[in-house]
């Protein structure tokens, strides 16, 4: 028995009671709690070959470390199964990783919050959902593991709203933000398998990115009609990206997938268009944003796909002609991609 179980606190049976505890110690994203009770935790920490004491990494910004039995206390209280605990320990790696820039994505104005996206087998394993409303409610793993992580930022990060998280509004993706890749309707490799893994192996991407941005196209029967469109829905000045480049993330549906694959576009391909094509006029900037934001003065339209590389695509979604576009925290982040390793 680890430490921190042995260390238990005792408080009455009574929900309305726990709930109330947890609520006044801030230990909560506002929600109800599952309470952490020894077996749940126990239960939970034999999905995992590792020890509860390994440290996963240091959370930002009180740099509190996230060891894995910090991670299945927060599991549990999220709601998740114990199946799902390796899911959330990949996901904590990546975001722990240099180039995710965990520091400036907890404490920034921006809105924007980790984006767990998982390839593999594991999805089906787990019932993780990538079809009609994946970015929605509805999904015990997408909610439970994307909001677990979420109570790993406030309670071992210390990321609360107006103390250490300054987002100036806040997103509803800040509960949770979780999806699996509908691996199944995508005409082209997965993730994953783009990002050198085997189509066995299962995997967690994070991304720092806003809410996704909605792109309706019923119109499009070619290629170019919806990337047109989707090169106008990605053209603002509003976004970070339209300032310092970065990764941005472009979901399509199944249907705008299967006609712009029958086109013969592969992934290299979109980038490519939407590189050259989605452009920001400079009239659409002010001259005291250009002076403040960008190091020279550019001399024609500005491109919201900086380098195509930094462009990921996937497939997402149900039935109809909706895409969806995630801006990001810009170009001082990067995604991070982990396998998740189960107990065999």
């Amino acid at each position: 028995m680890s430490d921190l179980i042995s260390e238990c606190m005792e408080v009455d049976d009574d929900f309305e009671a726990i709930q109330s505890l947890y609520l006044e110690r801030g230990w909560t994203d506002g929600l109800p709690i599952a309470p952490p009770t020894l077996e749940r935790v126990e239960a939970m920490l034999a999905a995992t070959p590792l020890s509860p004491q390994d440290i996963i990494g240091e959370i930002p910004p009180n740099w509190g470390s996230a060891t894995v039995e910090k991670l299945a206390v927060n599991a549990v209280m999220a709601g998740c199964r114990p199946e799902y605990l390796p899911v959330v320990i990949a996901a904590v790696e990546a975001m722990c990783d240099e180039v995710f820039n965990l520091y400036a994505i907890q404490a920034t104005t921006h809105p924007c919050a980790p984006l767990i996206i998982v390839n593999g087998p594991v999805c089906d394993d787990l019932g993780l959902h990538g079809g009609s409303g994946a970015f929605g409610p509805g999904w015990q793993p997408n909610a439970t593991i994307g909001r677990t992580v979420r109570l790993v930022q406030l309670n071992v990060g210390g990321a609360y709203p107006g103390v250490g998280d300054m987002s100036t509004q806040g997103a509803p993706s800040k509960y949770t933000y979780c999806v699996a890749e509908n691996e199944e309707a995508n005409p082209w490799e997965p993730l994953h398998i783009e990002r050198g893994f085997r189509a066995d192996q299962s995997t967690v991407t994070v991304l720092a990115g806003e809410p996704p941005h909605n792109i309706n196209d019923h119109s499009g029967s070619t290629a170019e009609d919806i990337l047109t469109i989707i090169s106008g829905a990605i053209s603002i000045t509003g976004a970070n990206n339209a300032y310092t480049g970065g990764e941005t993330l472009l979901a399509l549906g199944p249907e705008h997938a299967a006609t712009i694959a029958g086109d013969g576009f592969g992934k290299r391909e979109i980038r490519e268009w939407l590189h050259r094509n989605a452009r920001i006029p400079l009239e659409r900037y002010t001259h005291e944003t250009m002076m403040e934001r960008f190091q020279k003065i550019p001399d024609g339209p500005v491109p919201m796909v900086v380098d195509p590389d930094l462009l990921m695509i996937i497939v997402l979604g149900g039935p109809g002609k909706h895409s969806s576009w995630v801006p990001t925290f810009g170009g001082s982040t990067h995604s991070a991609t982990r396998e998740i390793r189960r107990v065999e």
